[in-house]
């Protein structure tokens, strides 16, 4: 069973933007903190961006600026904004959920591709 689902990736060309959204279970919405990965062929997976609070977020250096990450309380999800793409942001993205009860466990989502046209 998927625990964390992604939509929101696609096609665009360089400078447009997406929203990407992770839906996740209300029991796992609110035990876990949230974040975004990303891996690009032949390349290791990466923190993109972490949420931690309403006023506060850590985000890759790659893409301040650029993205953004929020959360909608009462729709158990976490997004993803991405404005100004770059041809360097084409990887498949994934939704991360690491438990704040049980620190070892966490759970990921099967990913969406993104893909940035030069």
């Amino acid at each position: 069973q998927v625990q964390l689902v992604e939509s929101g990736g696609g096609l665009v060309q360089a400078g447009g933007s997406l929203r990407l959204s992770c839906a996740a279970s209300s029991t796992i919405f609110s035990t876990t903190n949230m974040g975004w990965y990303r891996q690009a062929p032949g390349k290791q997976r990466e923190l993109v961006a972490l949420f931690v609070s309403e006023d506060s977020a850590n985000v890759a250096d790659s893409v301040k600026g650029r993205f953004t990450i929020s959360r909608d309380n009462a729709k158990n999800t976490v997004y993803l904004q991405m404005n100004s793409l770059k041809p360097e942001d084409t990887a498949v993205y994934y939704c991360n959920a690491r438990s704040r009860i049980s620190s070892i466990l966490e759970f990921w989502g099967k990913g969406t591709l993104v893909t940035v046209s030069s």
